[in-house]
C-alpha cells in the first residue's frame, strides 16, 4: 500500500511540474492581453514602452509598418477594431518568445456576433531586455477559405 501511495504522489507531482507554466510564459500571456488593451485605449505612450525600439509589423493588408506609422495613425483618430486573440503556442528560444495563434477581428459593422468576425492568424515575437519583455515583431494575416 505504501508503494502505491508513493507512486501516486510522485506521478501527481511529475504531472504538475510538467504542465506548469513558467513565469516567463505567464508574463508573456499577460503582456499579450495588456498591449491589446493599450491599443484599444489608444495609449501610445505606454505602447512605446512595450514595443522594442525596432518594433516592426507586417499587417493584415500586407504593409510593413513601424511605431511612428502606428502612432501617427492613432493620433490622426484611427481606432483599431476590437480583436479577440487565442494563443495556441508559445515557444521560448533563449531570450526570445514566439507567440502564435488565431485572432478574430470585429468587422466594420461592429457586430458582437463572433461568428461574423474576421479570422486571422498571427505571430508575435517578444525579446527579453534589461527593461523586461518587449514586443519586437508582429505578423497578422487574414484567413481565406478554400
Amino acid at each position: 500500500m505504501k508503494k502505491i501511495s508513493f507512486f501516486l504522489i510522485c506521478f501527481t507531482l511529475i504531472n504538475i511540474l510538467a504542465f506548469e507554466q513558467s513565469d516567463d510564459e505567464i508574463e508573456i500571456r499577460e503582456l499579450e492581453k495588456h498591449w491589446t488593451q493599450l491599443l484599444d485605449k489608444g495609449d501610445t505612450t505606454s505602447l512605446l514602452k512595450i514595443w522594442s525600439e525596432n518594433y516592426v509589423v507586417n499587417n493584415p493588408k500586407g504593409k510593413i509598418v513601424i511605431p511612428k506609422d502606428i502612432v501617427a495613425l492613432m493620433k490622426s483618430g484611427h481606432k483599431f477594431p476590437a480583436v479577440k486573440r487565442i494563443i495556441e503556442n508559445i515557444t521560448f528560444n533563449q531570450d526570445i518568445a514566439i507567440v502564435m495563434g488565431k485572432e478574430l477581428q470585429q468587422p466594420a459593422n461592429k457586430t458582437i456576433n463572433l461568428e461574423q468576425w474576421i479570422p486571422r492568424r498571427f505571430t508575435n515575437v517578444w525579446i527579453k531586455t534589461t527593461n523586461g519583455w518587449q514586443l519586437a515583431a508582429r505578423q497578422s494575416s487574414k484567413v481565406f477559405s478554400d
